[in-house]
């Protein structure tokens, strides 16, 4: 069992940048793949970045590719999304999730996911 709880959205302008955080619990946290999606208003969830359990490989959305890097500290049960270059369309609620599938991850069916925390950009 993981539960997932985020923090770090805010509002902030066209340019700038974030990191969001994602604390898990759990003995079993190095276990999981680990991942960011989003959820803008009106639209389906979708994919953004995930990180494989050892952290040694990760995967983007082309929408955020090269703009956003994901990462993760085994020892402390975090995993991070730092937010660069931010567009009014990166505007969404961002959930932390994880499952032992990075793919369920991906075609955004994980196992466990957090509350969100809502990003927001201005133009």
């Amino acid at each position: 069992q993981v539960q997932l709880v985020e923090s770090g959205g805010g509002l902030v302008q066209a340019g700038g940048s974030l990191r969001l955080s994602c604390a898990a619990s759990g003995r079993t946290f190095s276990s999981y793949a680990m991942g960011w999606l989003r959820q803008a208003p009106g639209k389906e969830r979708e994919f953004v970045a995930g990180i494989i359990k050892g952290g040694g490989s990760t995967v983007y959305a082309d929408s955020v590719k090269g703009r956003f890097t994901i990462s993760r500290d085994n020892a402390k049960n975090m995993v991070y999304l730092q937010m660069n270059s931010l567009k009014p369309e990166d505007t969404a609620v961002y959930y932390c999730a994880g499952d032992q599938s990075l793919h369920k991850i991906m075609v955004v069916t994980p196992g466990y996911w957090g509350q969100g925390t809502q990003v927001t950009v201005s133009s």
